[in-house]
């Protein structure tokens, strides 16, 4: 029997398994299940909060159960400048609310609705349109990033040389032998100048 045992231990120890893939739901911890969210705030929303009861004979409370299991980690990760906030066991109903950048709130009633008709709720009310997303996805694209050079390509700078602390440019500047990697391979590094 002690054999049998130190052979299972042995053999658990062999097979390690990622830690990000133990506990209950795995799935819920990577990052294409979080990206998969269709849910972006918009920007005038701050705080959001989730009301429900964890008692498994209340069923009215299920969807709002199911929506913080599933679907909040998936807001968090889309929204990380919302401050999301859960209330357990504290209401007779279950309620979600959205707090705005001008003090005003916005309460959602959900009770006895599954998680996706709260998520398609939130979409529609606080949520912004995939018209929206699609343009600041084109105008991040867009952005300028002084690591880009080459005016062919339409970037403000034809050269790396242009930018402050970079070595000039081989034309305007010789660069010194000992930098040339064809005169360090060829052996002149041992001849005297």
């Amino acid at each position: 029997l002690l054999d049998s045992l130190l052979q299972e231990i042995h053999r658990r120890k062999r097979r390690r398994k990622m830690s990000f893939m133990k506990g209950i739901s795995p799935i819920r911890r990577t990052t294409n299940y979080l990206n998969a969210s269709p849910l972006v705030l918009k920007r005038r929303v701050k705080i959001l909060t989730v009301n429900f009861n964890e008692n498994e004979e209340e069923e009215h409370h299920k969807g709002a159960r199911d929506f913080v299991f599933w679907n909040l980690p998936q807001v968090q990760y889309k929204n990380p400048n919302v401050q999301i906030v859960t209330f357990r066991n504290l209401t007779p109903s279950p309620f979600i609310t959205c707090f705005l950048e001008d003090n005003s709130k916005i309460l959602f009633d959900v009770d006895s609705q599954s998680n996706k008709e709260i998520m398609d709720r939130l979409v529609k009310t606080v949520g912004k349109s995939k018209e929206l997303l699609e343009e600041e996805a084109l105008a991040s694209e867009a952005k300028s990033n002084p690591a880009n050079f080459c005016r062919r390509l339409g970037f403000d700078r034809h050269c790396i040389c242009e930018m402050p602390g970079q070595v000039p440019c081989p034309i305007m500047v010789p660069v010194p032998k000992h930098w040339r990697g064809k005169w360090w391979n060829q052996g002149h590094r041992y001849e005297e100048e």
